[in-house]
């Protein structure tokens, strides 16, 4: 009888949150045209090299140069920069360098804050005391200032203990925010967690002799998919957001390699001047990009809560 209970309860709390989702998405056209504009600007970051025949970081010759300063035409779409290379090219690698970061950091933030929500939400007492007040204090820490020490030292190390890969690369950066990002997940999941193990599936597994290990993974974890979800595509946009300002204020992604943020803050002084399409096509993808992945955070929020009006 135990067994039954539990398969029905398990059955009924991991499959409802998640049915239909997808069609509840495509129902809401802001969500519909997030997605699009998302998926067409990971096309174009994917195959930037079959989209343009240009390299983003050209040999500066007397030819390149020579192609300095143009304005947008069928040529080079984009315009090309003070140094003759070509906007477009650049902005979809920057693109790149911009998906990249962004995804790493959902990801490593997600596991991160998950492994510990959960482990504070089930093990509760002295465990959930002591996590969460490690999570308080990397939450009162001033995230970008800690980001901008970081990415000055060219050489940065764990309190001397082992190297750490610089903060002006991909990875680098994507390790930094991580560590300065995985707390609000933290939260979220042991608050789950802490609902979810007063259910009854969850006395019937432990009468039936289930561990804790098995009922984590087994029917909590998918109980809070919805919320991970969510915030792993909110997240996304987040951390776009930080690289570029890095980028921008000269401590993110250095040359050769380019991202957004790097091309908004080299251009910023061509505001008002025949040279503004420098920085106006670099900022509508960044702003595009950025409001693509929030839409379809919110589209998912929606699509995911059971509670939602179908």
């Amino acid at each position: 009888m135990i067994g039954d209970v539990l398969e029905e309860a398990t059955g009924a709390m991991t499959t409802r949150p998640s049915a239909g989702w997808w069609r509840r998405l495509l129902r809401r056209p802001v969500a519909v045209v997030g997605l699009v504009v998302l998926t067409v600007l990971v096309l174009a970051a994917l195959f930037a090299p079959l989209l343009t025949p240009y390299s983003p970081a050209p040999t500066l010759s007397r030819a390149v140069l020579a192609e300095a300063r143009q304005g947008p035409s069928w040529q080079h779409p984009f315009g090309t920069d003070k140094l003759g290379r070509d906007q477009l090219t650049r902005v979809l690698y920057g693109l790149r360098v911009s998906l990249v970061v962004g995804v790493g950091v959902a990801l490593v933030s997600v596991v991160v804050g998950v492994a510990i929500g959960a482990w504070a939400g089930w093990r509760r007492g002295w465990v959930d005391a002591v996590l969460m007040r490690i999570t308080d204090l990397f939450l009162v820490v001033p995230g970008l200032v800690v980001l901008l020490i970081v990415a000055s030292n060219p050489e940065p190390t764990f309190f001397g203990w082992f190297a750490l890969p610089p903060a002006t690369g991909v990875v680098g950066m994507v390790l930094i925010i991580s560590a300065l990002g995985w707390m609000p997940m933290a939260r979220i999941v042991r608050g789950e967690f802490l609902s979810l193990r007063e259910r009854e599936f969850v006395d019937a597994s432990v009468t039936s002799g289930a561990g804790g290990v098995r009922i984590v993974v087994t029917h909590l974890l998918p109980n809070v998919i919805g919320p991970i979800v969510v915030f792993a595509t909110l997240a996304v946009g987040c951390a776009i957001l930080e690289e570029s300002v890095l980028s921008f204020l000269g401590a993110g992604i250095q040359p050769p390699a380019v991202s957004l943020g790097q091309m908004i803050s080299d251009a910023e002084d061509t505001v008002g001047t025949s040279l503004s399409y420098l920085i106006l096509y670099p900022g509508l993808v960044l702003f595009a990009l950025v409001l693509a992945v929030n839409l379809v955070g919110d589209g998912l929020r929606d699509a995911l809560d059971p509670k939602a009006d179908r």
